[in-house]
């Protein structure tokens, strides 16, 4: 995944640090493997999810100034953070031309902990998408979780997939259909399993398009498309309930197997079209 070194990335669609002063409540929806593995203790132990991601603590993020530090693409390829400053840009100018009145939404950059419009958090519940504010909050350290205790990958990609996951539900905010995984969270033909399925398939339909975005070199190549399937796998619930509890409860998915992640990431990736990503429709 090369960006092209003179584009000019747009710092303004990603915000480096906690934000404070929301209301609580409303449901966070994210792709995070960790954010998995709190639900599972959670349904286990008995502990309610909200003692898991913490109280209030305070909004804590990183230190770099992003608008200093990432200006082109040839920054994207060395820095992480300008990384994913250009990995926004990029699905932020591919969904207003796939999806008729797209609006933008921001990713907040955190370390540790923040508060969001959907309630306090902390990197326990990996990356995730709140409605209620609009925004993908994502903490760095998640994608070396995904290798080192998911058994992920990794590498620039396996990140852009995530980050394609996570604007995934934004666009489902702003459809409607996000709101089908509200009042059915759980089981493996659950609204909630459908949404993130279908977050797995846009993610795949924005990978085929980004290099008609300008932001890229050229078209990303299959061993990127390896990183974004390894990391699609290691967040698949089965995988993940294996490594939590040692077996495997279809009664407590909320994202999809393995193979159905895969699946569908490959559905948006093969066609590029993201009326292919049905989730709702019979069987998935």
């Amino acid at each position: 995944m090369d960006f092209r070194d003179d584009v000019q990335l747009d710092t303004s669609q990603v915000e480096s640090g906690g934000r404070g002063g929301f209301p609580r409540g409303g449901l966070a929806v994210g792709g995070g493997a960790a954010g998995i593995i709190a639900l599972i203790v959670a349904l286990v132990f008995g502990i309610n999810p909200g003692d898991i991601t913490g109280g209030d603590p305070a909004p804590v993020g990183p230190s770099s100034n992003l608008g200093a530090q990432c200006k082109t693409g040839e920054d994207a390829d060395q820095n992480e953070e300008c990384r994913v400053v250009g990995v926004v840009n990029s699905i932020q100018e591919y969904w207003p031309n796939a999806v008729e009145g797209y609006q933008p939404a921001k990713t907040v950059l955190f370390s540790g902990a923040v508060n969001t419009g959907c309630g306090a958090a902390d990197s326990s519940v990996g990356p995730f998408y709140c409605p209620n504010d609009q925004r993908v909050y994502l903490d760095l350290s998640f994608f070396d979780q995904l290798q080192s205790r998911f058994g992920a990958e990794g590498g620039p990609f396996a990140q852009a997939y995530v980050i394609g996951h996570e604007y995934g539900h934004h666009v489902q905010n702003l459809t409607g259909v996000l709101s089908r995984s509200q009042n059915d969270r759980q089981g493996p033909e659950s609204g909630a399993v459908r949404v993130e399925l279908q977050a797995d398939c846009y993610a795949g339909a924005w990978a085929k398009n980004a290099y008609e975005t300008g932001l890229f070199e050229k078209p990303f190549t299959q061993s990127d498309i390896e990183q974004a399937l390894s990391a699609a796998a290691a967040v698949g619930d089965d995988n993940i309930q294996k490594r939590a509890q040692g077996r495997v409860d279809p009664e407590g998915f909320t994202h999809g197997t393995s193979e159905q992640r895969v699946k569908w990431f490959s559905t948006g990736y093969e066609t590029g079209d993201p009326r292919r990503c049905d989730t709702f429709s019979g069987g998935i």
